[in-house]
């Protein structure tokens, strides 16, 4: 049995489940829902710096890594805004994220990263329109 043919559709699930887990973060912090921010049932006054700002990220760029759109620069900053929670946040109040609380953002920087590195998957609107470019560019039509 060949499990090389499963790397694409399982790169793609593990990008799509990593993106709806952060979009769901973004969601609940943005509009108070499914428990709210740290689950206060609130959410986070517009534009207070930097938790605002975190939760505008966690919900655009996480709807865009599960959708596989500009998957690589959006699972990017989802890393990069995950690293700077970890550090700033959790990190100064102990070394290890079991001790810190930072094991959450330690794993979302460390998947985030792994999907700009890998690429979306098979299944990603980045690869439908990789396709379709190629397609577009492959096609010239006949001389008149």
């Amino acid at each position: 049995m060949n499990v090389e043919r499963f790397g694409g559709p399982v790169l793609s699930l593990f990008r799509l489940v990593t993106g709806l887990l952060f979009l769901f973060h973004g969601i609940s912090s943005v509009f108070g829902v499914f428990g709210g921010n740290r689950g206060s049932g609130h959410a986070i006054a517009v534009g207070v710096w930097p938790s605002w700002w975190a939760a505008a990220i966690q919900l655009v760029f996480g709807a865009l890594v599960a959708a596989g759109l500009f998957t690589r620069i959006s699972a990017l900053l989802c890393s990069g805004s995950m690293a700077y929670a970890y550090f700033v946040v959790h990190q100064p109040q102990a070394l290890l994220p079991l001790n810190n609380g930072g094991e959450a953002a330690a794993m979302f920087c460390w998947s985030f990263f792994l999907v700009a590195v890998l690429g979306p998957g098979a299944w990603a609107l980045d690869t439908v329109l990789r396709r379709h470019r190629a397609q577009a560019v492959s096609y010239r039509p006949a001389p008149a």
